[in-house]
C-alpha cells in the first residue's frame, strides 16, 4: 500500500467563523488574517494506492460555480485536483473509490464538473469510480437545514445520484481491515473519519473535526459546527485515544502541516511534533 498527498488548492475563509469564541489577538496569530478577515486554508486529500484499488479521500472544491460564489472564497496556490493526481501519477480515469468524509463543498465539489459538450449539464469527474457516504448524511445533506443550506450544493452531489454511482457505508466495511471509519456529529451529521493503518502507524483523517492544528485545544471549535457542545466532546474523546495510541492527525485544511503526532501538557494535550506524510512513507 501506497499513500499520496493529493493538493487540490487554497481557498480562504472568515478568521472569526473558523475560530469561534476564541478572539481574533489569539487566533490571528495562529493563522494571521489578510485585510478582510479571511484566512488561507488548504484542501489536503489524501490517495490510497492499494493493489488494484486507488482510493481517493475528499475531492476539495472544484471549478464549476459562478465567480460570484468564487469571489467569496479567494482560490489561490499553484495547486489543482487533477493536476496533483497527474503528479502522482495517475489520472481521473483510474481513481476506483471516491470517499467524501462529508459532502459540504469544500470536500466533495470536484467530483462532479460541467459538461464540456453542455455546460448547463454535469458530468462525473472520476468516470469509472465508486462514490461513498452514509446514509444519514445524505439524506442530511439533501434536505438541509437552514444553518447549512450554503454549504450543501445540490449539483456537487445530487449528480453522482443520477448517475447510479452512490455507494452507502453500512455496517460492513467496504474497503479492508487496514481501512476503519470513526463517525463523528458535532461539525454535520455523521461525519466520517478514516483511520488507515499503515506499516506500524494509524493515521487519521481528521477532516472537519480538527481543521488544523490550531484547532487541537478544546475552545477552539468553529462557528460553522452546527452542534459545537458535541465537537467539544468528540474532540476530548479522540485526542485521549489519539494519544494513547500514538496515532498520527492528517490534517485537510492546515495551511502549511500535513500531519502530527500529540503529547499531554499542563495545558492538556497539545501537538508533540509535525512532519510532512512523507516522512513515514
Amino acid at each position: 500500500m501506497k499513500l499520496h498527498v493529493i493538493h487540490a488548492g487554497n481557498f480562504k475563509l472568515d478568521g472569526g467563523a473558523m475560530f469561534g469564541v476564541v478572539p481574533k489577538s489569539i487566533w490571528n496569530k495562529l493563522n494571521p488574517a489578510d485585510e478582510n478577515n479571511m484566512c488561507t486554508w488548504a484542501m489536503r486529500c489524501l490517495l490510497i494506492e492499494d493493489e488494484e484499488r486507488l482510493i481517493l479521500i475528499d475531492t476539495g472544491i472544484g471549478d464549476k460555480q459562478s465567480d460570484k460564489f468564487f469571489s467569496h472564497y479567494y482560490l489561490h496556490g499553484q495547486h489543482t485536483l487533477l493536476g496533483s493526481l497527474k503528479d502522482a501519477g495517475f489520472t481521473a480515469e483510474d481513481i476506483t473509490d471516491v470517499f467524501f468524509t462529508h459532502l459540504h463543498f469544500d470536500h466533495c465539489g470536484g467530483a462532479v464538473r460541467r459538461s464540456e459538450r453542455n455546460p448547463d449539464n454535469y458530468e462525473l469527474v472520476f468516470p469509472h469510480a465508486r462514490y461513498w457516504s452514509n446514509e444519514k448524511h445524505w439524506q442530511w445533506a439533501s434536505n438541509p437545514n437552514k444553518r447549512e443550506r450554503a454549504s450543501f450544493l445540490r449539483e456537487n452531489f445530487l449528480p453522482i445520484q443520477g448517475e447510479g454511482r452512490i455507494n452507502f457505508i453500512g455496517s460492513e466495511n467496504p474497503f479492508s481491515d487496514w481501512f476503519d471509519i470513526l463517525y463523528v456529529n458535532g461539525h454535520t451529521e455523521r461525519q466520517m473519519l478514516p483511520m488507515i493503518k499503515y506499516k506500524d502507524k494509524t493515521i487519521v483523517f481528521v477532516a472537519d473535526l480538527l481543521p488544523s492544528v490550531a484547532h487541537i485545544p478544546l475552545p477552539y471549535v468553529m462557528s460553522y459546527d452546527t452542534r459545537p457542545l458535541i465537537t467539544i466532546h468528540e474532540k476530548e474523546e479522540f485526542l485521549n485515544e489519539a494519544f494513547s495510541k500514538n496515532y498520527v492527525l492528517f490534517f485537510e485544511h492546515d495551511p502549511s502541516i500535513e500531519c502530527a503526532t500529540l503529547q499531554t501538557t499542563e495545558k492538556g494535550i497539545r501537538v508533540k511534533e509535525t512532519f510532512p506524510l512523507s516522512k513515514i512513507l
